[in-house]
């Protein structure tokens, strides 16, 4: 029982993953802005990020229903409002959400002010999942399969990622002449934990012949992996959870955990002084799974035929239940596999106008500098384990002051066609602050949003676009 809880924890507890920034893509006033294109056109000096704070963020959504929907206060019990989203939910719908804590980052001009070339560094932790809504399970589950006969319930609708990490990473950032920037980042990942069920494959299947004869099916090829949960899953483990939780997770944290390498690639170009074209693709990579290693199997062929309620000759449920487990055993092996990250790819086009004709040349400052505001698109593709998820963005930013931008963005994506973001940067001196949320048309009430987002930090920046 203890297994199935932690199992249980480990997929829906407290995290899934979406990791669409469409905010802070190429909102270069941010020096976070270069984790998400290594090529952006930034102009600091040098930066760190204060400890801890300098990037928080969250986001989670969910296609086909929201929290509303199954926990709104109202005479529906539970059970009817569960059955009410799985109707209204498939098995391309799924659950999503990312959180992610910088521990420090930091960056400077290599070779003096005028250089253009630029390092950045840092190590963050991130907590993902992606979770397929298994339709066809949830309905067999619910109503049986007795109105359902001839109905194939598809296995594969079984579809789970979930990891906890941390991310060690260097960039190099270089403008190559006056328009051209491009920027690499390379990764070390260390994983803390990761459960992982994606390949799934087989059939439920009930049909019926002559004189109440039915011929039941079941082929099954289900495999959960786990990595850093294994000593947990032991029913003879007798240590204290919570402590020793928190232990492996400080060590697998610093490098301590299974290892994996990334790259990230990114490029900003201008065509023209005010027309900007920007790419980058972000998290190639993978991790090896060899430590703690746990993996939980269901393969196998069952067929019964007989009376619906009669699972063998002997007619008895037990009996039936062991030749099931016989047919398809659950096996624990122990065995290495690997993991892809969640390949992202984003690209924008943006114009710039209402051009600011100043009378002394402000070197320090990006093309916003020359420009009062700019208008463009961007789109946003990642991998999932089934097909591409995928994002359109059109926005505006705008230089309020000399201290204060903002970026609005409107996105269309696979949790709604109205979601409105805004994003605000301010640096005083050399203190910088910055707040990006969505979907804010859904604070009214945030229970029937169908996705949100949030990041804040503070950094220390010299020199930069609001210098």
């Amino acid at each position: 029982m203890r297994k199935t809880i932690i199992l249980l924890s480990l997929f829906f507890s407290i995290y899934c993953f979406s990791q669409n920034k469409e905010i802070l893509y190429n909102f270069t006033p941010q020096s976070q802005s270069l984790l998400i294109n290594p090529g952006a056109d930034v102009k600091f000096k040098w930066f760190f990020g204060v400890p801890l704070l300098s990037g928080i963020s969250a986001n989670a959504g969910s296609t086909g229903f929201d929290a509303f929907s199954l926990f709104a206060k109202n005479d529906v019990d539970f059970t009817t409002k569960v059955k009410n989203v799985v109707a209204s939910t498939n098995s391309r719908d799924y659950v999503t959400a990312n959180q992610q804590l910088e521990i420090f980052t930091a960056g400077f001009r290599v070779g003096g002010e005028e250089s253009k070339s630029y390092v950045s560094f840092g190590m963050y932790q991130e907590l993902d999942s992606f979770i397929y809504i298994p339709t066809d399970l949830a309905i067999l589950s619910l109503y049986g399969n007795n109105d359902y006969l001839g109905k194939s319930f598809d296995l594969s609708d079984l579809s789970v990622k979930a990891e906890a990490l941390s991310v060690f990473h260097v960039g190099f950032n270089k403008q190559v002449n006056e328009k051209l920037i491009l920027g690499a980042r390379a990764k070390i990942y260390s994983s803390i934990f990761n459960g992982t069920s994606t390949h799934n494959s087989g059939y439920f299947v009930t049909t019926r012949g002559e004189n109440m004869i039915y011929d039941q099916v079941i082929k099954s090829n289900l495999e959960l992996n786990t990595s850093g949960v294994a000593k947990y899953l032991d029913e003879n483990y007798d240590g204290d959870v919570a402590s020793d939780i928190k232990d492996d997770v400080i060590k697998r944290a610093f490098l301590g955990g299974n290892l994996g390498l990334g790259l990230d690639l990114g490029l900003t170009y201008y065509p023209k002084r005010n027309i900007q074209l920007t790419a980058s693709l972000i998290d190639i990579g993978f991790i090896s799974h060899s430590s703690d290693v746990e993996s939980f199997t269901l393969k196998g062929d069952y067929n019964f035929k007989g009376v619906i309620n009669d699972f063998n000759s002997d007619g008895t449920v037990d009996d039936a239940y062991e030749d099931f487990k016989k047919a398809i055993p659950l096996d624990t092996l122990y065995h290495k596999y690997t993991t892809q990250r969640p390949l992202k790819f984003y690209s924008s086009f943006q114009y710039s106008f209402e051009e600011e004709r100043q009378t002394e040349c402000n070197c320090a400052t990006d093309e916003e500098s020359w420009y009062r505001s700019a208008l463009g698109a961007q789109l946003f593709i990642m991998s999932t384990p089934k097909e591409p998820m995928l994002a359109l963005t059109g926005y505006y930013r705008r230089r309020i002051l000399e201290n204060l931008q903002m970026k609005a963005t409107y996105t269309v994506d696979s949790y709604s066609a109205k979601n409105i973001g805004l994003g605000l940067t301010t640096k005083i001196g050399m203190f910088n602050f910055y707040a990006l949320a969505d979907n804010l048309l859904e604070y009214r009430d945030i229970s029937k949003a169908n996705a949100l987002t949030f990041q804040i930090g503070f950094n220390i920046i010299s020199g930069g676009s609001n210098k």
